[in-house]
């Protein structure tokens, strides 16, 4: 498939996912995978939607949905992948950079996106 080139202001046209430089660099990271780092950028910019909505727990604390679906669809994965996914960034299974926080009854999870530049 040919694809063109970018013409003068076509370059800054599409929105991006930030992936935080701090993960690729720093040895606390390392054992994350790639796709775990960049799951973890698109649950930060979900924050952002979420600040609009204004889903902020009576503690001040930003929390989002992301379903499991969500994840396949961007990720182009099965459940599977996606549960792993979400266990490698989680403080009970992985390394703590989200809090999932399941509500039941058919309700999607809560997720806390922790700030991963604190020690």
């Amino acid at each position: 498939m040919p694809f063109d080139y970018f013409y003068g202001k076509q370059g800054g046209q599409y929105a991006f996912y930030r992936i935080p430089k701090l993960l690729f660099t720093d040895s606390r990271f390392d054992t994350l995978s790639t796709d775990a780092k960049l799951l973890y950028g698109m649950l930060i910019d979900r924050m952002e939607l979420s600040l609009k909505n204004g889903w902020i727990d009576e503690q001040g604390r930003i929390y989002l949905y992301f379903t499991i679906g969500e994840i396949q669809e961007r990720f182009h994965c099965a459940g599977g992948k996606a549960v792993r996914l979400l266990a490698e960034l989680d403080g009970s299974k992985g390394i703590g950079l989200i809090e999932n926080v399941r509500q039941g009854m058919g309700k999607p999870n809560i997720i806390y996106v922790k700030n991963f530049a604190t020690e």
